[in-house]
């Protein structure tokens, strides 16, 4: 079985920059024709089932890649950013600095005021890639950077590998779960204008 983790095109809060976790945004122009582009890749995999965030930008995306029944799960929605939804960087540093150097300090545990932990959307990613091994046949998930990070990171038993992956918008990475054990077979795969993939 290939697990093919699509994360959603562009949008606005991505051009803003901004934490944007539970918000519940729409692709952008640039965003819905980043998910045409890529549509052909997907289509090179059989895909028995697709399961996708309950965001719309998640659900978007799904809606152009596969053409099937989707299933939602809640398990896989983005990060709560709590306090520092719709801020940059530099914004929540300045509103709340304390907490932002507390989440500095110890990026894995701290649980942002109103909103999660790494180590709770972690836990989630675990649980549902448990449940996804009971699938057969390729399942499709259409989720967000952060969680495919963790789900990324749970394959080698541990969150402190969030930081080594770098998921662009509207990419796909591929796991095979064969004997007991994901592999890693694929990398923030995107298409370059068919002319080539990277």
């Amino acid at each position: 079985m290939d697990l093919i983790l699509v994360r959603h095109g562009e949008t606005e809060d991505n051009l803003k920059g901004v934490y944007s976790g539970k918000s519940d945004g729409r692709l952008s122009k640039r965003g819905i024709e980043e998910i045409k582009m890529l549509k052909p890749i997907i289509d090179n995999f059989q895909i028995k089932t697709c399961i996708t965030s309950p965001l719309k930008r998640a659900i978007e995306t799904a809606d152009i890649l596969y053409d099937g029944e989707k299933i939602i799960d809640e398990r896989i929605i983005e990060m709560n950013f709590g306090i520092f939804e719709g801020l940059k960087y530099e914004e929540a540093l300045k509103q709340f600095p304390i907490e932002v150097n507390s989440w500095n300090d110890d990026f894995i545990n701290y649980k942002i005021p109103e909103g999660e932990s790494l180590l709770e959307v972690y836990r989630r990613c675990e649980n549902f890639l448990n449940d996804i091994q009971k699938n057969s046949g390729n399942v499709l998930v259409i989720s967000h950077g952060g969680v495919i990070r963790c789900i990324l990171s749970c394959v080698f038993g541990n969150p402190e590998f969030f930081y080594k992956f770098k998921i662009d918008n509207a990419s796909v990475s591929i796991l095979e779960y064969s004997n007991g054990y994901y592999f890693l077979k694929g990398l923030n795969i995107k298409h370059c204008e068919g002319k080539c993939i990277e």
